[in-house]
């Protein structure tokens, strides 16, 4: 089925549209011909056609303005207090104002179609490794606590939620994050990658680009996924330290020097539960539902995410040479 010729002229809203996911995402719904307005606090001025609004989401007002028109709202702001999806310890109540706050003002301003971005943590530690959609939520973090609450605005509103996995790829025009980015910017300094024990969990990994093809695909199918969570993944694992072995040559190959060395290290005392447990999403409703599947293997999403860190000609750390 084509998302492009469903998705044509649709007015989409995307809250947080400079952000690493949608930045992506923005650009692929903006590709299949929808009318995208970007908003976030400094969004710059994107790579596509795009009506590009400033606003702090935060001020009072400011949500109701910045979604008037849409046929389809896209909250896809993240407020943690930190560089990781890990709340900052005391920061709750600040967060809570973004992450569900933000998305019950655009829920009750809409009068639109809400797709809103959760995670496959949402389900708990208690959960099966693998997983299909079926299982219940016992959220333990603060961070999915709050995916949850937000999450079930959208739904009883009769929008949907895509619960993404471990997503990673270049930035575009963002600042760039995750796991994958992280240990090639190490590895790029000839830093040694660190992995907490065995590192034998699993995680489901799905490029930035795949990922904005399903939010594409939930824009063009708004319909037939209301009122409904559904997984986004690629249904199959890749352990942590087999990860950064993969990161560790790929960056060795791009630039020519040795590979850096992977070690075990003992865990920090913030590390949870989930951090050790493996967790894969079986994605085969969404794919019934609207024909999306992962495409980008994961080595050939490194490889293009080293190549763009390496390009950019930053030492690793984020600084020029």
């Amino acid at each position: 089925m084509s998302v492009a010729r469903d998705m044509a002229g649709t007015r989409v809203a995307v809250l947080g549209g400079s952000g690493f996911v949608g930045s992506a995402v923005a650009a692929r719904l903006a590709a299949a011909g929808a009318r995208v307005r970007v908003v976030a606090r400094a969004p710059g001025v994107p790579p596509f056609p795009a009506e590009v609004v400033a606003a702090d989401l935060a001020e009072p007002g400011a949500v109701a303005a910045a979604v008037a028109g849409a046929d389809v709202v896209l909250p896809l702001v993240l407020f943690t207090g930190g560089g990781t999806w890990r709340v900052a310890e005391g920061g709750a109540a600040d967060a809570a104002r973004v992450n569900i706050g933000v998305v019950a003002e655009a829920v009750a301003a809409a009068g639109a179609a809400v797709v809103f971005a959760g995670s496959t943590s949402q389900v708990g530690p208690g959960a099966p490794e693998r997983i299909d959609g079926t299982e219940p939520d016992r959220p333990e973090s603060e961070y999915d606590r709050q995916k949850c609450a937000a999450e079930r605005l959208v739904l009883d509103a009769g929008g949907c939620s895509l619960r993404l996995p471990t997503v990673f790829g270049p930035a575009t025009g963002s600042p760039d994050r995750g796991v994958v980015t992280a240990m090639a910017r190490r590895a790029i300094a000839g830093e040694p990658l660190t992995v907490w024990g065995a590192g034998d969990m699993e995680r489901d990994l799905v490029f930035v680009e795949d990922v904005a093809e399903a939010f594409a695909a939930a824009v063009a199918h708004a319909d037939r996924l209301a009122g409904r969570a559904w997984l986004v993944g690629s249904g199959a694992g890749v352990p942590v330290h087999a990860l950064f072995e993969l990161v560790a040559a790929t960056v060795a190959r791009h630039t020519g020097r040795p590979a850096v060395r992977v070690r075990s290290v003992p865990p920090p005392a913030h590390a949870t539960p989930l951090d050790f447990r493996s967790l894969v999403a079986d994605p085969s409703a969404l794919t019934r539902a609207t024909g999306w599947r992962a495409r980008v293997p994961p080595a050939d999403g490194v490889s293009r995410t080293v190549a763009a860190l390496v390009a950019s000609g930053v030492d690793g750390r984020g600084r020029a040479p």
